[in-house]
């Protein structure tokens, strides 16, 4: 008994000795790894590099009964609400009629977008052409040619689809849309661009301005008329002409109404009269000089006076003087002027402040900008891409090798703990048997 408890000290010692030493190792050892899992974890969180994920690009043609326009948008690609912050960025007049003229030969449609379309390709990346949507939306020549000669119209939308399928944008499809939708289309174009929807905050962020109206539209076509404005009631509108439309997280109840057959084409078939879409009401009030608001009875006089002048005193009246328009200009005065009276109810206790204009900015006010504005709510936003320091897989990868020594080195102190524990118990009790003997 006295051999062994005279050797016992010394085993001891050496042992606390032992796991002294793998103590401090283990310590340093957790202490590092906790560094480095803090270090890395800051350096991926505050290191970041947050990318916006750019714009996207939209493409829509307005396909009227005198000609065919290509717009080309943008927006950024994350929306506000739901909605696109659309602009503007390129456009072009395809040569030609509108295609409703290529009823007998629809094979040659193609040939007259391919200028437009070229220079388009240029006006977008690259590499966005896969993912940037085209639209084409036929209008009211398109709509009286399809009453008249239904398979003529199939044949032109067909070919007009063969073409836009070989070509290297997300094509759609062409449709004819209706009169509602045009007049729709054509108050969202005129009230976006108004900032009647949208508006920069001090902070330089989109917000919806508070207690702003919207404005009415009048859409003067090539066959056709449309009145557009907001209905807070229905107390005596036709309900078939009431329509909802959602934009930037705010819906809007809408009166719309389509003339057919009272616009510039059909008009002219009928009187020799020629105007012009959206502009037909610009271009005749810039003829007299008209710009801004005015009221009813300096729109009449204007006209009156002009339509007084004898021929050879034009060139001097019009600021631009092109034959074919300076013969219009007089019947289409008078002919918009009865549309108002008479087709719109306006007098002149009621005669609104209405803006005669073709443009806002570098923006044509054509339903197209409002067609694309709709379409913006189906194409889903996309997220901020985030571009982190140390990539994903390097980063777990390290994230939980260090983690793992952590928790080695904390079960090793558990270990340790336990161990001297029992040391301490045997110790214990052997100390009180030799004190019992």
């Amino acid at each position: 008994m006295f051999t062994v408890l005279t050797r016992q000290p010394c085993e001891q010692a050496g042992f606390k000795a032992l796991s002294r030493t793998s103590a401090i190792i283990a310590l340093v050892v957790l202490l590092l790894s906790i560094a480095v899992l803090v270090a890395i974890t800051l350096i991926q969180i505050h290191q970041r590099e947050v990318l916006l994920p750019g714009m996207k690009y939209g493409i829509v043609l307005d396909a009227g009964s005198s000609r065919t326009t290509v717009y080309v948008y943008q927006w950024p690609a994350e929306k506000e609400n739901n909605t696109g912050v659309v602009s503007q960025t390129f456009k072009c007049s395809v040569k030609g009629s509108g295609i409703s003229s290529y009823a007998e030969n629809p094979q040659d449609v193609p040939k007259a977008f391919e200028d437009c379309m070229q220079k388009v390709k240029g006006q977008i990346p690259a590499h966005l052409h896969g993912s940037t949507c085209i639209y084409l939306g036929a209008t009211a020549g398109m709509r009286l040619l399809r009453l008249q000669n239904e398979t003529a119209a199939n044949e032109v939308l067909a070919s007009i689809q063969n073409y836009f399928e070989s070509q290297p944008f997300d094509f759609r499809g062409a449709q004819i849309i209706s009169g509602q939708e045009e007049g729709i289309y054509g108050w969202i174009t005129a009230n976006y661009l108004m900032g009647n929807f949208l508006e920069k905050s001090l902070w330089h962020m989109w917000v919806h301005p508070n207690g702003v109206e919207t404005t009415g539209a009048l859409d003067l076509g090539g066959a056709s008329t449309q009145i557009s404005f907001a209905a807070e009631e229905k107390v005596g509108l036709n309900t078939s002409d009431i329509m909802k439309v959602s934009l930037y997280g705010y819906e809007y109840t809408l009166y719309t109404h389509s003339f057919q057959c009272y616009g510039r084409n059909e008009a002219e078939k009928r009187f020799l009269a020629l105007l012009q879409a959206f502009a037909g009401f610009y271009y005749t009030a810039s003829a007299f000089n008209l710009s801004g608001s005015f009221s009813l009875h300096t729109f009449n006089s204007s006209m009156w006076n002009f339509c007084s002048q004898n021929w050879s005193q034009l060139p001097l009246l019009l600021p631009r003087f092109d034959e074919e328009y300076a013969r219009s200009y007089c019947f289409s005065a008078h002919y918009i002027y009865h549309l108002l009276v008479n087709g719109y109810k306006f007098t002149e206790d009621t005669w609104p402040q209405i803006h005669f204009k073709k443009e806002v900015g570098n923006s044509s006010i054509a339903w197209s900008l409002g067609y694309m504005l709709s379409l913006t709510n189906q194409i889903p936003a996309e997220s901020p891409l985030i571009r982190l320091p140390i990539k994903p897989s390097a980063f777990m990868g390290v994230l939980s090798f260090f983690a793992a020594v952590a928790l080695l080195c904390l079960t090793y102190f558990v270990y340790l703990c336990v161990l001297s524990r029992n040391q301490r118990h045997l110790q214990h009790t052997l100390d009180h048997a030799v004190d019992s003997e």
